[in-house]
């Protein structure tokens, strides 16, 4: 274990000597420097855990070395050395970020109760710092977030099948991050180093997709001005994602069906044969099985295109992981608008978590967007929220998880004659939470 390494900085020698000396009795690494100029020299050269620096010296003040301390972000914690009379100037030092004060004459068995207090809280910052990584190691995976075990279960299979070449069909609803877990798997292949070509099969009109796809000749339609690379020739060396597979026409799964599986395709307009070496990946928010029985989906490029399969969970499968996804998408719209909000309020998280998500992960970062530009606060409020009405809730059925929700708090307040305390604990809930399910339900009591 590396010992804790302590500046002393005063200008009275017996001060220096016998504060260092009473430091390295108790076992830590003890330097000293005569002047707040000395001490700022010998800190480019080593780092301190912790600075015991004197409020009132020749030339540089305690203060004023605290504000370069603090200044250079060198994470030390200073404790200031004052004497009787000085307190106040000792608790102004505190207010810029001195983390304690010590009186002359000083008590050594003083001294090294407040240093290893230092120590355990320094001790208890570097292992949250530790927890916080672990954390966000397991819960993030490339540009994807999510603790839940559904999306565990997605980061698990995109290591296992992105070091293969095989084509990939990801499902899942709109707004589930299908295109993030489409790059994932060609960052985590062996043509990351490759280009990712990126296809919206929905928003490219049918009488341009074959020249997206495949490129064409100069000339071989009116606005032909120039020979065109298509899609498949970008794609060279690297991932196809061909987003919303589902939309593309009947007569373009021909064509794609053959390239599939001969690997050769000709521009529009072109009578040389093309070769380009990509990996396909595709995605689409239709049931497939379904459009091919209904005769809009060519069963062999289904099968041709589902060779590993998997389906991206929806936010309301996945709840335990909007905490996470909030955090992020406010730090990222509190940046981006100059906005100090940092927290989602306990009711609105209520709300968020309640509510099903259909637009899933897209409405809530819209969702956390506006709320970001609206508040007007430290933190995101119910009443900045766009997603739902209270009194809505409950109306679309009788069967509704809702529904059912609020006839059981109902009742149960009913049955206790509205003992908010003897309730929560029936309920399995804290005060707070059957409160904020009371106002949102908009429950009154009979008396």
């Amino acid at each position: 274990m590396s010992k804790t390494r302590i500046m002393v900085v005063d200008d009275e020698l017996i001060i220096r000597e016998s504060l260092a000396g009473w430091l390295e009795r108790d076992g830590h690494h003890v330097e000293t420097a005569a002047s707040g100029e000395e001490a700022l020299e010998k800190i480019t050269d080593a780092q301190y855990d912790i600075m015991l620096v004197d409020i009132k010296m020749e030339g540089m003040s305690g203060l004023d070395l605290l504000e370069a301390v603090n200044s250079r972000d060198l994470g030390a914690a200073v404790v200031m050395i004052t004497a009787y009379g000085s307190i106040s100037t000792a608790i102004e030092a505190m207010k810029r970020g001195a983390v304690e004060y010590l009186l002359k004459p000083f008590d050594p068995e003083e001294i090294g109760v407040l240093i290893e207090k230092i120590i355990a809280q320094q001790d208890q910052v570097k292992e949250n710092i530790y927890l916080r990584e672990q954390v966000r190691e397991r819960t993030r995976f490339e540009s994807m977030i999510g603790q839940s075990p559904a999306m565990q279960e997605v980061f698990d299979l995109i290591k296992d099948v992105a070091a293969a070449d095989t084509t990939i069909l990801i499902t899942g609803e709109t707004g589930t991050g299908k295109g993030l877990a489409a790059k994932a798997i060609h960052t985590c292949s062996s043509r990351c180093q490759g280009p990712f070509v990126a296809v919206n099969c929905g928003a490219i009109p049918e009488h341009l997709m074959e020249s997206e796809l495949f490129g064409h000749q100069k000339g071989a339609f009116t606005d032909a001005r120039e020979t065109k690379k298509g899609r498949l020739e970008l794609a060279n060396g690297g991932t196809l994602f061909l987003d919303e597979i589902g939309e593309i026409s009947m007569r373009m799964q021909i064509d794609l069906l053959r390239v599939l599986e001969d690997g050769v395709f000709y521009r529009v307009g072109g009578t040389q044969p093309l070769e380009a070496d990509f990996r396909v990946v595709a995605a689409t928010n239709r049931d497939l099985k379904k459009a091919i029985a209904d005769g809009a989906f060519r069963e062999d490029l289904f099968y041709r295109l589902n060779v590993i399969a998997f389906a991206m969970p929806a936010l309301r499968q996945r709840k335990e992981d909007i905490p996470l996804l909030c955090d992020h998408f406010l730090l990222r719209f509190s940046q981006e608008t100059n906005k100090p909000i940092r927290k989602v309020s306990r009711d609105a998280m209520d709300e968020m978590m309640l509510y099903d998500w259909p637009g899933n992960i897209r409405e809530l970062e819209n969702a956390i967007e506006r709320a970001v530009v609206v508040g007007k606060g430290a933190q995101v409020m119910l009443s900045d929220l766009p997603i739902v009405c209270p009194a809505e809730c409950v109306q679309p059925s009788d069967h509704t998880l809702k529904a059912m929700e609020k006839n059981h708090i109902l009742q149960i307040l009913t049955e206790n004659a509205w003992n908010i305390s003897m309730c929560s604990k029936i309920l399995g809930i804290d005060r707070s939470t059957l409160y904020s399910k009371i106002k949102r339900y908009r429950l009154q009591s009979p008396s």
